[in-house]
């Protein structure tokens, strides 16, 4: 069924799909999300909400189908439409205050209170489990993997799944009927029912209950909360849109959080030890399924084992090897999946010190001349002694060429040091030539074919002082010559100079002008270039001017791109306020 929120705009850039899973029914699902889909309608008042309402079939169908732009669903459905239909998650719910989006989602095992035969989940042995669905995460999955753990598995016939359907209040009715003798549901779901006056309190309890201090019993791990994710078909740009209006929701107007997305390995491993989708394909590599496959051609290599011993013999050993082959193609595939997940957790953390790498290079060609010098040093002062023509003279020479190539070494690497070391934001008065050099300096030591830098200084002394943070400045500066740079590569000009340029601005404010000489960049690219994610690199973030321009506004300036007066390329311009000049200033100077 189709649930439309309409409100009062003027026009509606585009409509917006949103399919959500209804866990417990139609109903009950459009009055849980209605708090959320109103305040993030309001969030985009350019488009217009269309919410619908699916089982976990329906869902996939319609995602295939092209039919959603975005789904919320449960941590095992999501992982599953991620890997058939290509499905990605923007953002991960938050359940309840202070918690963290990679432990929300819990089942619990309920069974009634009368029950004294029933204690803790290895009780289940030979009973009946009441479940909506074998394809429910929290509704039966989560158990099912927590009852595996100890050894009772429903495919072993350990225990006898009953499943209810939807919506998962079937689950308690079939415990109280007596239909099943324990039932499987989503935690704090029983919490809310006793608090609702639907279920009587105390009416039943949870078996091996986890986070007693908590406020919701559960008899399982906890997992990644339920997932907003994105359809294939999706625009980048409005999965920004809709992400950003998320996390700047109220959590008192919408009764929830949503965090940036969690990591749902955990689920990968759950369902991968499970072998249900999206990894039922693992199934096929299980004994029972080899066996059922290739009976016939085992039945036929017993009777040809009768009359041709060595020939079946030799058959044993190619399958024994072709098997201890694909295991280690599995073992080497499973590894594979772990690093690449590992990497991927590790992804927005470096692509945020990606400057770090480029200093690890630089430093290694820096420091090869210095130490390249004093290894010639030291092995003409062993060859020298080895002939016994080593004089005072020519030690202390060595012995001072040597120091003199140590102590650039060590400058090359204090200065990479300050630079990249975390420390405490402070402000202190220098002045602007000094900083400009400084990052010229580091620039031509972070590139080795860096192109030349010219500098024109035409500051008034009056305005040459301001009172600033000087590394967060030399950050911008430095972000400035590296997007001049690449914007020189990009027109195939990568030798010709960049250019600074100090001059004084606007009433009291100095100015810094950085130009490139690239293919430069039309009026409407200009106006998003301080965008937060805007950007013409394809590697890029789009990060690094929206952060320097926070950074100038924070010391009290501006920055700001223009097109230059003659000839191609950008001039991006920093303003900062200067620091007037004191007497005390000027005898300090003198």
């Amino acid at each position: 069924m189709l649930f439309f929120l309409w409100f009062p705009v003027l026009a509606w850039a585009a409509d917006i799909r949103i399919g959500l899973l209804a866990w417990q029914g139609e109903e009950s699902a459009a009055s849980e999300w209605r708090p959320l889909l109103k305040a993030l309608q309001d969030g985009l008042p350019g488009h217009r909400l269309h919410a619908f309402y699916f089982d976990l079939k329906g869902m996939a169908n319609a995602v295939s189908d092209r039919q959603l732009d975005f789904v919320v669903t449960n941590p095992g459905h999501y992982v599953a439409l991620e890997a058939q239909h290509g499905v990605t998650r923007i953002a991960t719910q938050i359940i309840e205050s202070g918690q963290d989006s990679a432990h929300t989602v819990g089942s619990a095992v309920i069974v009634r209170s009368d029950r004294t035969d029933l204690q803790s989940l290895d009780d289940l042995k030979g009973r009946r489990l009441a479940a909506v669905s074998p394809d429910a995460f929290g509704g039966y999955q989560v158990v099912w993997a927590a009852l595996k753990g100890r050894g009772i598995d429903p495919e072993d016939g350990d225990f006898v799944p009953h499943f209810t359907g939807f919506p998962m209040t079937r689950v308690i009715d079939a415990v109280e009927g007596g239909a099943a003798d324990a039932g499987t549901i989503r935690s704090c779901l029983l919490e809310r029912l006793e608090a609702e006056g639907k279920v009587a309190t105390g009416r039943y309890r949870v078996l091996s209950p986890q986070d007693v201090a908590g406020p919701c019993r559960r008899s399982s791990p906890v997992y990644p909360g339920w997932a907003f994710a994105a359809a294939p078909q999706t625009s980048p740009g409005l999965a920004r849109e809709v992400l950003i209006a998320l996390l700047g929701l109220s959590p008192q107007a919408t009764g929830q959080t949503w965090g940036v997305p969690a990591d749902y390995h955990p689920v990968h491993e759950m369902l991968r030890d499970l072998q249900i989708e999206p990894y039922a394909f693992l199934r096929e590599h299980r004994l029972e399924s080899q066996v059922r496959r290739y009976w016939p051609i085992a039945a036929g290599l017993l009777l040809l084992l009768i009359f041709w011993v060595v020939y079946t013999l030799r058959v044993e050993v190619l399958v024994q090897r072709r098997t201890r082959e694909l295991s280690a193609a599995l073992a080497a595939r499973d590894r594979l999946a772990e690093s690449i997940e590992a990497h991927r957790q590790q992804m927005e953390h470096l692509s945020r010190l990606s400057i770090l790498g480029e200093l690890s290079g630089t430093l290694a060609h820096e420091l090869n001349q210095p130490l390249a010098t004093i290894g010639n040093y030291a092995n003409s002062l062993t060859r020298r002694l080895e002939r016994g023509s080593l004089s005072p003279e020519a030690t202390a020479r060595a012995a001072a060429e040597i120091a003199s190539e140590s102590e650039r070494a060590a400058g090359i690497l204090a200065g990479i040091r300050a630079f990249a070391r975390k420390r405490t934001r402070i402000r202190e008065r220098v002045a602007l030539s000094t900083l400009v050099e400084g990052a010229m300096q580091l620039f031509r030591g972070m590139i080795p074919d860096a192109p030349p830098v010219e500098l024109s200084d035409r500051l008034p002394a009056e305005q040459r002082t301001v009172t600033v943070d000087p590394l967060q400045i030399q950050q911008i500066l430095l972000n400035l010559l590296k997007n001049g740079l690449d914007a020189q590569r990009a027109a195939g000009c990568p030798e010709a100079p960049l250019r600074i340029e100090l001059a004084a601005g606007r009433a009291s404010d100095a100015t810094i002008s950085v130009r490139d000489r690239g293919t430069g960049m039309p009026a409407a690219e200009r106006a998003r270039l301080f965008e937060p994610f805007f950007t013409t690199k394809p590697e890029g973030m789009g990060l690094g001017l929206s952060i320097s321009r926070s950074i100038a506004e924070a010391h009290g300036g501006t920055l700001d791109a223009c097109e230059p007066d003659d000839g191609p390329g950008l001039v991006l311009c920093l303003q900062l306020p200067v620091t007037p000049v004191t007497e005390k200033d000027d005898e300090q100077a003198d």
